[in-house]
């Protein structure tokens, strides 16, 4: 009977293969975690921080410092990172030096509420907790705050971040009513109505041609109330 030398030799090739990766993996497994790394990506204002997290950790798991590897469970950390409100998304793995590393994403708030009830309103249009660690240069919403309003307040401020004149200038939306809005502006005194949300591209191309020209004229301080409720026209009110 002939002996196939190739095909034992591959099948023990692959035995030692497998015991090789079974052995490291046994290791990696015995290993403990060396290290904590909290990472904050994107926004250098910090409304959560890294004690934050490192005591939400402890609360929930003890340390996790010089415990071995096959007894933390990352998807699990990650859903405690991702349950703090200040908390976008979050991403948990070891290295292979043992450092347990988390790379969190915050929340963004576009505009602060100030009412019965404080809070920001962030880039979704969903209600943020205030900080005690930071506060956010937004537009501040006064007003008649509810579900409507806020969604529509929302859709202003998407509208005024995307214009670099408006974001660096626009400091205030005051809710009237439901199809009511009124902006207040950083250095101008006057205020702008703007009505509801509907046409907004043209209410505010109407507004820019306005300020241009009342700019170059040296009027500005002039008007009390500049409206844009009307259909392609812009109303002012002297003071």
């Amino acid at each position: 009977m002939r002996v196939n030398w190739n095909y034992i030799k591959i099948v023990s090739l692959l035995l030692a293969i497998g015991g090789l990766y079974g052995f490291a993996d046994h290791r990696s497994k015995q290993k403990k975690v060396d290290d904590i790394n909290i990472k904050f990506l994107g926004d250098n204002n910090l409304y959560l921080t890294e004690d934050s997290v490192n005591k939400l950790l402890i609360q929930n798991y003890g340390s996790l410092k010089n415990r071995a590897k096959e007894q933390v469970v990352l998807n699990s950390i990650e859903t405690v990172i991702k349950s703090n409100p200040m908390v976008k998304s979050a991403q948990v793995y070891l290295s292979i030096e043992g450092e347990l590393i988390s790379k969190i994403v915050q929340r963004k708030p576009i505009g602060r509420v100030e009412g019965i009830s404080k809070f920001y309103l962030d880039d979704t249009g969903n209600r943020m907790p205030l900080s005690r660690h930071h506060s956010a240069r937004v537009p501040i919403i006064t007003g008649k705050i509810t579900g409507k309003t806020l969604e529509d307040a929302y859709v202003i401020l998407e509208f005024v971040n995307e214009d670099d004149f408006l974001r660096k200038n626009v400091i205030g939306i005051h809710i009237e009513d439901e199809n009511k809005y009124q902006l207040k502006l950083r250095v101008e005194n006057f205020v702008v109505n703007l009505g509801g949300v509907e046409n907004l591209d043209e209410k505010f191309k109407n507004f820019m041609a306005f300020y241009v020209k009342a700019a170059k004229d040296k009027t500005l301080t002039k008007y009390a109330v500049v409206s844009l409720e009307f259909d392609n026209q812009v109303v002012c009110t002297k003071i």
